[in-house]
């Protein structure tokens, strides 16, 4: 059975796209079966991998809405151990409708019953808000990865997600677990990144990669072109980073990172401010 891990934080240009996509690709090309689940109705997953409105006759609208079972919704890749479910929302009356979907956190998780019975990992790209879609993925995850761009309002998102993952253990999904919190778009040498890196270690530093993600123009120019950065250009930093990382996963991926609950977290977070 694959282990399911969503990226995800209530906040947007953090690198979560990026993640899901590169962190899948490398994790295929380590020959894990994986399948990446395109969960934004921006479809942001899909056209990284070169997959436009034309090329997708189903995808998640399609399973969401009961039309398609999840393994009719599987694309294949340039990668053989790649597949992906694209989101498939082209209008704005599909994306309505797919959050009213969404209020239901159970549709994603009884969708991969079966289908997740063939791969390794399932990577699910979260949007970058609470509730609905975010929700579903959750219900359904394992674990879940947390991208942190340097800034302090990153900071407050990490802190209001790790209160929502609290929410959802309780009431949706009591063995979900935090992989990890993962820096994106590192930059070092930097004052904000260093104040950024020094509270995350200081109040998460149980649950910090070692692995961290350049600001790399590899990654961007990659995502431009349909590809992910490990067919783009191999011997990038952000390919190198995204590597590392997926050898990260594989290490501990049957480990588990219980999360403390909110209330003494809230506690230690006071004290440090």
């Amino acid at each position: 059975m694959a282990r399911i891990i969503a990226i995800a934080i209530p906040k947007g240009g953090v690198g979560k796209t990026t993640t899901a996509v590169n962190l899948a690709a490398s994790l295929a090309v380590a020959e894990q079966r994986t399948l990446l689940i395109d969960m934004d109705s921006s479809g942001a997953a899909g056209l990284s991998l070169g997959f436009t409105e034309g090329t997708i006759k189903t995808g998640m609208f399609e399973v969401f809405n009961f039309i398609s079972r999840m393994n009719h919704a599987i694309h294949k890749t340039e990668l053989s151990f790649l597949d992906i479910v694209p989101a498939n929302v082209q209008t704005l009356q599909r994306e309505e409708r797919l959050m009213r979907l969404a209020d239901n956190r159970a549709i994603l998780r009884s969708a991969l019953q079966g289908a997740a019975e063939n791969y390794d990992y399932v990577i699910v790209d979260c949007p970058p808000f609470l509730r609905g879609l975010t929700t579903n993925a959750l219900t359904a995850a394992d674990s879940v990865i947390i991208p942190v761009k340097s800034g302090h309002f990153s900071l407050d998102a990490v802190d209001k997600f790790f209160k929502f993952i609290e929410w959802i253990r309780d009431v949706a999904n009591k063995s979900l677990s935090v992989e990890g919190i993962l820096l994106t778009m590192h930059e070092p040498n930097t004052r904000v990144t260093d104040i950024t890196t020094r509270e995350l270690h200081s109040k998460y530093r149980r649950f910090m990669f070692e692995s961290v993600i350049p600001k790399n123009t590899a990654l961007t120019e990659a995502c431009f072109y349909g590809k992910p950065a490990i067919l783009y250009n191999a011997n990038s930093r952000g390919s190198g980073a995204y590597l590392s990382l997926a050898r990260e996963i594989i290490a501990h991926s049957h480990e588990h990172r219980s999360l403390p609950r909110v209330q003494h977290h809230a506690h230690e977070i006071g004290q440090q401010a």
